[in-house]
């Protein structure tokens, strides 16, 4: 998954402040206990985030995004 698809995937989700705030501040224990911006700098895959997303937000994400 390319990063752009990444945040546009988050943004349609959560919106896009929300979506940033998660990315900053909500460590995700699929990630290893990082955040979104974190784990994207360590260069941990979009799509292994995504699906970490997915797993702590089952509820928040459309299942056409999942």
């Amino acid at each position: 998954m390319r990063l752009t698809d990444f945040w546009a995937r988050l943004e349609e989700s959560f919106g896009p402040v929300y979506a940033r705030s998660i990315a900053a501040d909500h460590s995700f224990a699929g990630l290893g206990d990082r955040t979104i911006d974190k784990a994207i700098a360590d260069g941990i895959d979009t799509a292994t985030i995504w699906r970490a997303v997915v797993a702590a937000y089952p509820d928040r994400v459309p299942s056409r995004l999942r």
